[in-house]
């Protein structure tokens, strides 16, 4: 595992996350996190083929998956299926505690046939982004009890294939009782436009871009590419092609010692001043003092 980005999204071009595996020949990602506004790790849509699940130890929170919202109390778990559009977010200015697990399904692919039978009839429904336990669903307090027990274990990697092998009957049971396994439908053409238009952004965001070039990114038109943004991160292109930018500033404002104006350069701001302006309204301080002091908004350790 890489310390130094403990608790936050790395993404790739594509727009994938790059997950940080507690070892690096073992798929599997455990950490005791936190939420609250404004930090760099709220609302950043990303997906990855791994299983995305998230218990709620305390507070309120949200996972947004493929535009919908979806609301989570402590005591909740929600699972986010392989490939999906996903963010967490805080809700009514609080902050939440949780345990995250991310884990790669070829985990539990011990036979053709239990890949075929009980894998990917799951993770390949394009009807299941995501199952949400809360208190009317009779399998909560086990889902929850078996995903806030992995910290202790997050460097067993059998221990942790247990657990998963637990954790993936429930899921693969409420599956099942939600009757969406062996449905067909057809490839969500928005997902794929979107997903297109963010490779786009994450390769150019250095570079002068406007609304005209991300849609054309996703070979849609205009209007079109303001209603998938919307629908996927509830914002327009343009502001998160701006958010981008400034969690680019905040990474170099971490990580080393350049000028602002070098800085502003490299993340397509015109200009230090406006910079500045659009960072401080971001994230409620100046660029300077954010960079004397970078542990504010870094990921507590276990």
């Amino acid at each position: 595992m890489k310390k130094e980005v403990m608790g936050l999204i790395v993404k790739r071009e594509d727009g994938s996350e790059e997950v940080n595996y507690d070892n690096p020949n073992f798929p599997s990602y455990v950490y005791e996190g936190w939420i609250k506004p404004n930090v760099t790790w709220e609302k950043v849509p990303h997906f990855h083929e791994d299983l995305e699940i998230v218990a709620v130890k305390t507070g309120k929170m949200a996972y947004v998956v493929n535009g919908k919202t979806i609301p989570l109390s402590a005591g909740d778990t929600i699972v986010v299926n392989s490939n999906q559009i996903h963010y967490s977010t805080s809700v009514e200015n609080t902050t939440a505690t949780y345990v995250i697990f991310v884990v790669h399904p070829g985990i539990l692919k011990s036979s053709v046939v239990v890949e075929m039978e009980a894998i990917l009839p799951v993770i390949n429904n394009p009807n299941l982004p995501y199952l949400r336990f809360r208190h009317i669903n009779e399998n909560t307090s086990e889902m929850y009890q078996l995903v806030t027990s992995l910290p202790d274990l997050r460097r067993d990697a059998f221990q942790i294939t247990k657990k998963f092998f637990e954790i993936w009957e429930i899921i693969l049971n409420q599956s099942k009782t939600y009757g969406m396994i062996d449905e067909e439908s057809q490839t969500d053409l928005h997902t794929k436009a979107f997903k297109a238009m963010m490779y786009y952004i994450q390769q150019q965001f250095q570079n002068p871009i406007t609304l005209d070039d991300i849609s054309q990114s996703g070979n849609v038109s205009k209007s079109l590419c303001n209603k998938i943004f919307h629908k996927y991160v509830g914002d327009s292109p343009v502001n998160y092609l701006v958010d981008l930018r400034l969690r680019k500033v905040a990474e170099y404002l971490r990580t080393t010692s350049l000028p602002l104006s070098e800085i502003a350069a490299m993340t397509g701001f015109n200009g230090t001043s406006y910079m500045s302006e659009m960072f401080k309204k971001s994230f409620g301080i100046s660029p300077r003092t954010y960079r004397k002091s970078p542990l504010q908004d870094a990921a507590l350790e276990n």
